[in-house]
């Protein structure tokens, strides 16, 4: 059985930080796209970062690229996003997801397995 957890959120204050992690268990851990995707009160589900198994790219939304940073570690089975510079915009439940195929993607439809998010809470 897939499992992925997420952990790390909590509230922070306008361009505070925090780091978010997912870990894995039940899968080929290190042949898994990884992503994080997050999603608003009462707004879809928006591809936030994602990092490639065999190449370690990444990619990232436009709306965080240059403040968080995603990472794995395939030893631990663990995906991580570092959020610096947080935003009120940035809250929301963010989820891990994991993908098997060969390219990266950033529609949430494509993803396989999900976890059970953790929230984000960035005060003004």
């Amino acid at each position: 059985q897939v499992q992925l957890v997420e952990s790390g959120g909590g509230l922070v204050q306008a361009g505070g930080s925090l780091r978010l992690s997912c870990a894995a268990s039940g899968l080929t851990f290190n042949i898994y796209n990884m992503a994080w995707f997050r999603q608003a009160p009462g707004k879809e589900r928006e591809f936030v970062a994602s990092i490639s198994w065999r190449s370690g790219r990444t990619i990232y939304a436009n709306s965080v690229k240059g403040r968080f940073t995603i990472s794995r570690d395939n030893a631990k089975n663990t995906v991580y996003l570092q959020m610096d510079s947080l935003k009120p915009e940035d809250t929301a439940v963010y989820y891990c997801a994991a993908d098997r195929s060969l390219s990266l993607a950033d529609r949430p439809d494509l993803y396989d397995f999900w976890g059970q998010g953790t929230q984000v809470t960035v005060s003004s």
